[in-house]
């Protein structure tokens, strides 16, 4: 029998943005899991098996692009997703590199970051806009 909702993995550091995306995201996805640290991500992701992992760039242990990069290694989750309040090129190329398929603005998730897990899914890039339009593109 297929599952009715997509299972998400989530991490962040501060504890009320984390049950602020869990809600976001609960009612189009199963959340399996939380982590407030990398290196506590990598070992759930390595035991839930999520569909997608989203996780903040910086935390305690590991950020979250060493995070992907080990999860992504260990295959024990279709795509990742990184969700940060750092808008820089230099950081998008470095997640992106790392495997990494979405990269949301934490000022634009409400808009993003559903469009973003739901193009991870499909093996699409997505990253957040910045300025006017507000709007992230799936490449």
């Amino acid at each position: 029998m297929p599952r009715s909702k997509r299972r998400l993995l989530l991490a962040d550091d501060h504890p009320e943005l984390l049950r602020e995306i869990q809600q976001l995201v609960a009612t189009q996805f199963d959340v399996v899991g939380t982590a407030g640290d990398g290196l506590t991500l990598v070992k759930m992701a390595e035991a839930l098996e999520p569909d997608v992992v989203v996780t903040d760039l910086r935390m305690a242990g590991l950020s979250g692009i060493d995070a992907a990069r080990a999860i992504l290694q260990q295959k024990t989750c279709r795509a990742v997703v990184l969700l940060t309040m750092y808008d820089d090129s230099r950081l998008i190329k470095s997640a992106l590199d790392a495997g990494i398929l979405g990269y949301v603005l934490k000022a634009a998730a409400g808009e993003d970051l559903i469009a973003a897990i739901e193009a991870a899914l499909q093996g699409a890039v997505f990253v957040s806009q910045t300025g006017p339009s507000t709007g992230g593109k799936s490449v």
